[in-house]
């Protein structure tokens, strides 16, 4: 008999506290908890929530910003670390599963950093590490693209969970591949944008994305997105005051749930901090494929191709011969004659 689950998720719209790694973490710790004590079996952050995302790369020039940068890096981090090991034993100890955004930092290159989603299970294990493939139009000035090695679908209790951040949500190739691994749950992860063009409904087009992938895949959408802080538009204005105005824009926040018809369900969360519940009943996520299987009955493969590189990007490979390591961790202090 198939299984469908049903469960409470969660969706936070929150701040981080800005390039604080630490601190931002006890707030995702403390929000985990929340959510879990009110009967979350999923929650969801914004995209690099730990720790800031780089607004000034849309407010100042290059060279403006990139003292910016270097507090960003240096505030990033490595996965595995203490920082997701923390936020990992949280999601272990409230029995919850976690989809995190944070600034990754590449162990062998320090000016390298990554936009990446962290998926944990409930008994906090690291399911996944998915590294945006394509920074944003300014986001390029920080952000490294990723790779497809992570672009995968987790088979989880409360069913088959994908995710992706922000952008990546129209990139309709992107959606695909998880929709072709049998995705029912799928977190959106997202910033807050005010500094848009000026006709540009951040919300709405957050929404947008989210029922067209819903619609489309005829499963649950998970939307979580950050909101803009006074002390992010404190720091951001210290030195650029036109930054008070762009940072204002309102409309530029939407966190909820979408589901398999598209359609809002429950109340969601525009501009405002909070955490969004939603009731998921992966159970009606089957009849409306009767109509639309577009990873099955209603498509044809014999004419469309989709083919994903799971090769993991590198620097460089190297090819050792076997004995490469018979010298390696030999202690040169000691004489032969003394360890004869």
């Amino acid at each position: 008999m198939l299984q469908l689950p049903t469960f409470k998720a969660a969706a936070v719209q929150a701040a981080p506290v800005f390039l604080d790694t630490d601190a931002t973490v006890d707030k995702a710790c403390r929000l985990i908890a929340e959510a879990a004590a009110n009967g979350a079996r999923l929650v969801a952050f914004p995209e690099v929530f730990v720790s800031g995302y780089p607004y000034w790369s849309w407010v100042m020039n290059p060279i403006d910003g990139s003292p910016w940068f270097d507090k960003l890096a240096r505030s990033a981090i490595e996965i595995p670390g203490p920082e997701i090991r923390k936020i990992a034993q949280a999601a272990a100890r409230h029995r919850i599963h976690v989809v995190i955004g944070v600034n990754e930092r590449h162990p062998q290159s320090i000016g390298t950093i990554y936009n990446t989603l962290v998926t944990i299970g409930e008994d906090g294990r690291l399911l996944g590490r998915h590294r945006k493939l394509v920074p944003t139009w300014a986001e390029k000035l920080t952000w490294a693209p990723g790779d497809a090695s992570a672009l995968r679908v987790h088979d989880t209790p409360i069913g088959k969970l994908g995710s992706l951040a922000c952008g990546e949500n129209t990139n309709t190739l992107a959606r695909f591949s998880l929709l072709a691994q049998g995705e029912l749950v799928h977190v959106a992860s997202y910033i807050a944008l005010p500094v848009a063009p000026k006709d540009y409904d951040m919300a709405e087009a957050i929404r947008l994305r989210a029922a067209a992938h819903s619609f489309e895949g005829k499963l649950f959408t998970v939307v979580s997105c950050s909101t803009v802080s006074g002390e992010i538009v404190d720091a951001m204005a210290a030195t650029h005051p036109e930054a008070r105005e762009l940072l204002a824009r309102p409309n530029s926040a939407f966190s909820g749930f979408i589901g398999p018809d598209g359609r809002v369900i429950g109340q969601p969360l525009i501009d405002v901090e909070g955490i969004a519940y939603a009731e998921i009943d992966l159970g009606k996520c089957l009849q409306p494929r009767q109509m639309h299987d577009i990873t099955g009955h209603y498509n044809r493969f014999d004419i469309f191709d989709l083919r994903v590189n799971r090769q993991p990007l590198a620097a460089a490979r190297f090819i050792d011969p076997a004995s490469a390591d018979a010298l390696q961790g030999l202690d040169l202090t000691v004489s032969p004659e003394a360890s004869a």
